[in-house]
């Protein structure tokens, strides 16, 4: 195994530790700038940009340097597509979904209703044809991606008002990502609103919002949302799993030497896997400091569920008819998913629902 695969395949530590970093003596120094679409406070989602560049700089012994910054820094939150495209900033760490005004098939790369598990969406992106499809879109947009990581399932997010069918969705002011699932969410009487995470907590606050979802018990605890709104839903039916994303100037990526772009693929693998098990490991704990602090834990009924099935099928269908790319991904994305179903009827499903019927 030549040297250059050594390195995308194995991990900061394996690299380093077996004496052979790269050979970046004679590269001459890269210096860019990643723009993140989450603030610093997250450590889950912002720590991964971190790691990333940290990795990035052991494994060039310094000679490519990536900065880090925080939304709102070098532009605003939901403008990082457009730094990117633009070359404003060399790359950016984002989720999909926050530009399905561009185009609904930023979403299908990131999370849609009923979509992929985190499992599901890595087998398609890195043995399917998911990463393929995605980056043939993102080229519109001068963006080649790499995942980011992915948050697992989320939750149903928190509501100042119990929300037992789907008449108590009528009216409800709700911070949601976007995409489909906002789409999905209007149909059934929502009023969607697109804040950036630090900008949830205040607007709950203020009665401006009446819900908002965000990722998860310890992304959530860290903004707040309990201390403004005591009930919370699940499962996150939206978003099965989130991948996130690092959207990379196609320029600024073309002009890399092979061996740097070999260290970028390298640290986004190590900061991808990172991630969904930092949130592994954090959520439960979380979940259950938010239920002793008195968070009203809830369950979407199944009526509330089969609403949003139906009516999300539905707005498939239209984008379908409307976009033949929209039509190619995500028709591909189900198929591999009948497939990932059906195996998992068989194997982590089974597994799964017996365990959480016995003590251990």
């Amino acid at each position: 195994m030549d040297r250059r695969s050594l390195i995308k395949h194995a991990g900061i530590a394996g690299v380093l530790g077996a004496g052979i970093a790269p050979a970046v003596h004679a590269q001459a120094a890269v210096r860019w700038r990643l723009a993140s679409s989450f603030p610093k406070s997250l450590d889950t989602l912002f720590g991964s940009a971190e790691l990333f560049s940290k990795t990035v700089s052991a494994l060039s012994g310094g000679k490519f340097e990536i900065s880090v910054h925080g939304a709102g820094e070098l532009m605003p939150a939901f403008g990082v597509v457009d730094g990117v495209q633009n070359g404003t900033v060399e790359i950016a760490q984002t989720a999909g979904y926050y530009f399905s005004g561009k185009s609904p098939i930023f979403a299908l790369g990131c999370a849609v209703p009923f979509g992929l598990t985190t499992r599901q969406m890595d087998s398609w992106m890195i043995h399917g044809n998911g990463r393929k499809l995605m980056d043939a879109f993102y080229a519109n947009y001068n963006i080649k991606s790499r995942s980011s990581g992915n948050t697992g399932t989320q939750m149903g997010g928190w509501y100042r008002k119990e929300i037992k069918t789907v008449a108590d969705l009528k009216g409800l002011k709700m911070r949601m990502g976007g995409g489909v699932f906002g789409e999905t969410m209007a149909r059934l009487g929502v009023v969607s609103q697109s804040l950036p995470g630090g900008e949830i907590y205040q607007a709950l606050e203020k009665g401006t919002l009446d819900a908002a979802e965000w990722v998860g018990p310890y992304d959530d605890e860290k903004l707040g949302l309990n201390k403004v709104a005591p009930y919370y839903y699940y499962p996150g039916w939206w978003e099965g799993s989130t991948e996130l994303d690092f959207y990379i100037n196609t320029k600024a990526w073309a002009a890399l030497s092979a061996e740097n772009k070999a260290i970028v693929e390298a640290a986004t693998d190590v900061a991808a896997r990172d991630t969904i098990a930092k949130y592994d490991a954090v959520n439960p704990p979380a979940l259950k400091r938010l239920v002793a602090a008195k968070t009203q834990l809830r369950s979407f009924s199944k009526e509330l569920m089969d609403a949003g099935f139906k009516t999300s099928m539905g707005v498939y269908a239209e984008l379908e008819a409307k976009s033949p790319e929209f039509k190619k991904i995500y028709q591909d994305m189900r198929a591999f998913q009948r497939d990932q179903l059906l195996w998992e009827r068989f194997s982590e499903f089974r597994y799964s629902s017996y365990m959480a019927t016995v003590k251990v």
